[in-house]
Order: C-alpha cells, then sequence, then structure tokens
C-alpha cells in the first residue's frame, strides 16, 4: 500500500485531517487578529488620500509579516511556542516571557478548525466535500470571531466564499449548480429584504450588508432549499444569546447592545452543512 492510500483510510483520514485542522486554526487566529487591522490601515490611507494628504508610511503588516508577538511585552512567539494547543497548554495560557495572560479564543480556534476537520474526513470520507466542509466550516470561524469582535464580515472571506461554494458544485459536492448559484443569490436577497423592511418601519439598520453576502456563501455551498432552515436557526439561536444577554442584565436591555448576526449565521451553517438533509426529513415527516 502507497502511504497515500495509507493516509487515506478510514480509520488513519480523521486523524491527519485533525492534524491539519489544528495548524489551520493557527493560522486563523491570524487572520481573525490581523484582517480587521489591515482593512483599517487601507482605509486610512484611503481617505489620506481622498483628502489630498500624504499617507503615512507605516511598516509591512500582512499576513505573514511580522512575526506573531505578545501584546503585552513585544516577545517573538519562537517555533516551539507556536504548537496548535499543545504549546498553550505547556504554558498555562500565559505569554513565557511577561506571564500575560493568552485570550482563550487562540485555543478554541484551533479546537473549533481541528474537530472540523476531523468530522467532515469521518462524514465524507476522502472526497471533494470533505474539503469543501472543512473549508466551510474554516471560514466560518474565522468570520464569526472577526464580526463579534469588530462587527465587521470582510468582503474578502465573505465574497471568496461564495465563489468557493460555486466553484465545489461546479462537480456537485453539495448540490447541483444551479442550486448553488439560484442560492448564492436568494442567499443575499432574503437578507437584503429583511433590512430593507426592518429600516422601514423602525429607521434603524438592523444588521450589515456583511450578513447579506455570508447567507449568500452559505447558499453558494448548500443550495437555496437549506436557506430557510438556516434562517430560522440563525434567528432562534440569535434570540436565544440575546435573551442571555437581558438576563445577565437583569431584565434590563442595553440600549448601547450591537447584536452581530454572522456568529448565528456560522452556527447555523455548519448544522445545515452536516445535519440538514436529516433534520428538513424530521420535519417533512411530521407535517
Amino acid at each position: 500500500m502507497s502511504a497515500l492510500g495509507w493516509l487515506l483510510q478510514p480509520a488513519v483520514l480523521p486523524w491527519v485531517a485533525l492534524a491539519l485542522g489544528l495548524c489551520i486554526g493557527s493560522f486563523l487566529n491570524v487572520v481573525i487578529h490581523r484582517l480587521p487591522k489591515m482593512m483599517e490601515r487601507e482605509w486610512r490611507a484611503e481617505c489620506a488620500e481622498l483628502a489630498g494628504q500624504e499617507p503615512v508610511k507605516e511598516e509591512t503588516y500582512n499576513l505573514v509579516v511580522p512575526r506573531s508577538r505578545c501584546p503585552g511585552c513585544g516577545h517573538a512567539i519562537t517555533a516551539h511556542e507556536n504548537i496548535p494547543l499543545a504549546s498553550y497548554l505547556a504554558l498555562r495560557g500565559r505569554c513565557s516571557a511577561c506571564g500575560a495572560r493568552i485570550g482563550i479564543r487562540y485555543p478554541v480556534v484551533e479546537l473549533l478548525a481541528g474537530l472540523a476537520a476531523a468530522y467532515s474526513a469521518w462524514r465524507f470520507g476522502p472526497s471533494l466535500a470533505a474539503l469543501g466542509a472543512a473549508l466551510f466550516v474554516w471560514f466560518t470561524i474565522a468570520l464569526a470571531f472577526i464580526d463579534q469582535e469588530t462587527g465587521f464580515l470582510p468582503d474578502a472571506l465573505t465574497l471568496l466564499l461564495v465563489w468557493i461554494g460555486l466553484v465545489l458544485n461546479v462537480a456537485g459536492a453539495f448540490v447541483p449548480l444551479p442550486e448553488a448559484v439560484i442560492g448564492a443569490a436568494a442567499g443575499y436577497l432574503s437578507l437584503w429584504l429583511v433590512y430593507w423592511g426592518y429600516k422601514l418601519l423602525t429607521g434603524k439598520e438592523g444588521m450589515g450588508y456583511g450578513d447579506f453576502k455570508m447567507n449568500a456563501a452559505v447558499g453558494a455551498f448548500l443550495g437555496w432549499k437549506m436557506l430557510p432552515l438556516v434562517i430560522l436557526l440563525s434567528s432562534l439561536v440569535g434570540l436565544a444569546f440575546g435573551a442571555l444577554q437581558m438576563f445577565a442584565a437583569r431584565g434590563r436591555w442595553d440600549a448601547g447592545f450591537r447584536f452581530h448576526f454572522g456568529p448565528y449565521l456560522a452556527i447555523a451553517g455548519v448544522v445545515a452543512l452536516y445535519w440538514g438533509d436529516p433534520i428538513v426529513r424530521w420535519y417533512v415527516q411530521r407535517l
């Protein structure tokens, strides 16, 4: 048996995928932390250009450069301090130089990315669907955390995810291509209509355009038939978290509280990806 054949065995592939997913999760943490800062730099440069000002020269800052550092003391993270999950546990969640606490988000993202890869490999086997499922979850993890922390859903991720879904479904990875195309359009328009309906009734914006694009990506992957389930689930999960927010505030609603819909779309999209078909069948059988 070849090395590739051994790696693709059902008993081995999920473990290989888990290791790969943990490494991807480490990179996702870089994306979550740096992409909003990169966008902010780009916006500042554009504003300076529009104002006729000379843009401030800044050091190169992207997803690769500079090296990751402790935000507290500036200690450069070494290779052995950057091993997914293991380094966090070995360091007991603290910087080796200054002892500052490392955010819990870092191991959580790594673990989620690893489990997503392992489960996708176990569920779909060595197939295009397994790769597509892992990519979908990895992107939604990044989008959910960025939205929760900053209130933005970057086009660099949402629009790329739309195209990945459409390309995968050219080969029918999840649904036929026509269903994916309709799903992308319907995903965008459905939340766009909700946005404008809410704005006309209240004069306020209930969500951002990034939510429309993220829902379009869900439709591009899973097709239009899965969108009602995704919208229903995301709304229910959002309501549940909103209720918890009110409970934590002892029944008082904070007028300044910002409701970020991206994380709930991410949760609903992942549920629909893995378990959407049995959920829909269960519901239809009870009609």
